[in-house]
């Protein structure tokens, strides 16, 4: 089915329920197509790239940007309006925009577009009456529709390219797994620049016809509010939101009764926070996985299937194997590198045709750099990342172990271990720690903890306070940052 058609089939549906809530207004589903359509005229009178780029907030401006964009054919570029100028320029240049959707504070924020990319101020804009309308293009299931850059964690960011067919096939693979329906309401504040935000957060609803409540901004109180407004029945968000929300003083347990959903995504999830939240309101927080190369969604755990630390079954139509270090396939419960094929997997990276050659195994699978392991059931396990891995003495140590362990430490509100080169063990883990409001620092007291709940070998070798730790717009913790301040000076 035609992704586009697909999410016009529903405005034009129900035309006047409200499809969208975000900090500023309610937009009804017929007020979305409006905006696209005239977006879609300013888009063709000022651009001749085939594609264009999005830099706004989290709201109902995106997904109608996104709309025209799509109206015209135009593959869409969501820009991290939270990258360094130097990156934000060089993937404008890389991706070879000539205009950009957006609004004037996301421009000062950025210190203004690169030279050559005209900005189309939404904040300019008239949107009063019908524009001429148009038939929209017919977007083929292998056009590309989104150029989404990584994050540039390892080097300059590379552009992934999703298919329409990739992206609609993660909507029906989601839905299939959770039967989200069009009486779902969906409570997400992710940035929709990121590929959870974008296709969990944005698309699918527009998709099925439920709703999508917005916040911009990350303040626990108000999403706790938020929540029990409108009913929310899904709230997605990364674990160091769930850590903050447990803390709200005066939330009550019911004030998330409505939510049937509780995901998170994007990093681990701690078990410090995972225990604290169900302890607080009565509701286990389920794991996902994926990446931005699978659109995003491979494996989710629903709550009636919930095991410690699984982040679930492949979704449909969705296969994995846990490869060795040879790449062969290992016996269930055994720990290899996660590969994944089916029909969300992207299309390749942009302009890199060895990388993207070299994303993909004999077997065509994706190879993910994730380390994990399948259970007899079916379940897969994150054990850590490959690139990440330490080699201490010979015996392969994954950070996210001994990070779970200093997470337990009461002082401790975050960890991160990295390794550092030794000359007689290869390498030793450092590790940062982030702590609670009004803790004080005590490195002996944690290295101590650790050695009561470690092996010898893991436990690390140096333990240094930060007032906070690095971190990706998505929450995740930037460790290439943190293996920077271990480099000679």
């Amino acid at each position: 089915m035609n992704l586009l058609r697909t999410i016009q089939r529903q405005i034009f549906l129900r035309p006047t329920r409200i499809a969208i809530i975000d900090d500023q207004r309610s937009w009804r589903a017929y007020e979305l197509q409006i905006v696209a359509w005239h977006l879609a005229r300013e888009v063709k009178r000022v651009s001749t790239s085939e594609r264009i780029g999005i830099m706004l907030p989290t709201s109902g401006l995106f997904p109608a940007a996104v709309m025209a964009g799509w109206i015209l054919g135009r593959t869409i570029v969501p820009l991290n309006y939270l990258l360094s100028k130097s990156d934000l320029d060089y993937v404008c240049k890389d991706a070879e925009l000539d205009a950009c959707i957006t609004v004037g504070p996301m421009v000062d924020l950025v210190g203004g577009l690169p030279n050559g990319v005209t900005a189309i101020r939404m904040d300019q804009m008239r949107f009063k009456g019908f524009p001429p309308i148009r038939l929209s293009k017919r977007m083929k299931r292998d056009q590309l529709a989104v150029l989404l850059y990584t994050s540039g964690t390892s080097g300059r960011p590379k552009g992934v390219m999703l298919t329409a067919g990739n992206l609609q096939s993660n909507i029906e693979q989601i839905v299939d797994r959770a039967r989200f329906d069009r009486t779902d309401t969906m409570l997400g504040v992710l940035p929709q620049f990121h590929t959870f935000g974008l296709t969990v957060l944005t698309l699918l609803p527009l998709a099925i016809g439920c709703r999508a409540v917005y916040t911009a901004r990350f303040i626990p109180r108000k999403l706790v509010t938020l929540a029990r407004t409108h009913r929310a029945t899904v709230l997605i968000a990364i674990p160091s939101m769930y850590g903050a929300l447990r803390m709200v003083k005066d939330a009550q347990r019911e004030d998330l009764q409505s939510l049937r959903y509780v995901v998170s995504g994007g990093e681990p999830l701690p078990q410090a926070v995972s225990d604290g939240f169900f302890e607080r309101f009565g509701i286990r927080i389920s794991e996902g996985y994926g990446l931005t190369e699978t659109s995003p969604v491979t494996n989710w755990c629903l709550p009636s299937e919930w095991k410690w630390r699984s982040v679930g079954r492949p979704l449909r139509d969705i296969t994995e194997r846990i490869v060795d270090g040879a790449g062969g396939d290992v016996a269930a419960g055994n720990e290899g590198e996660i590969r994944i094929h089916g029909p969300n997997v992207m299309a390749g990276y942009w302009k890199l045709p060895k990388e993207s050659a070299a994303a993909f195994d004999e077997r065509g699978f994706f190879r993910t750099g994730d380390m994990g392991r399948i259970d007899a059931d079916g379940h897969l396990f994150i054990t850590g990342r490959l690139k990440e891995m330490l080699i201490i003495a010979g015996e392969n140590v994954f950070p996210r172990e001994i990070e779970e362990v200093i997470d337990r430490h009461p002082s401790v509100q975050a960890s991160a271990v990295v390794g550092m080169a030794d000359e007689s063990r290869g390498e030793v883990p450092i590790a940062f720690v982030e702590l609670k409001a009004n803790e004080t620092f005590d490195a002996v007291a944690i290295r101590t903890w650790c050695r009561e709940h470690l092996p010898q070998f893991k436990v690390p070798r140096d333990i240094r306070c930060l007032e906070s730790l690095p971190r990706n717009p998505t929450g995740k913790i930037l460790r290439r940052a943190l293996a920077e301040l271990l480099k000679p000076s």
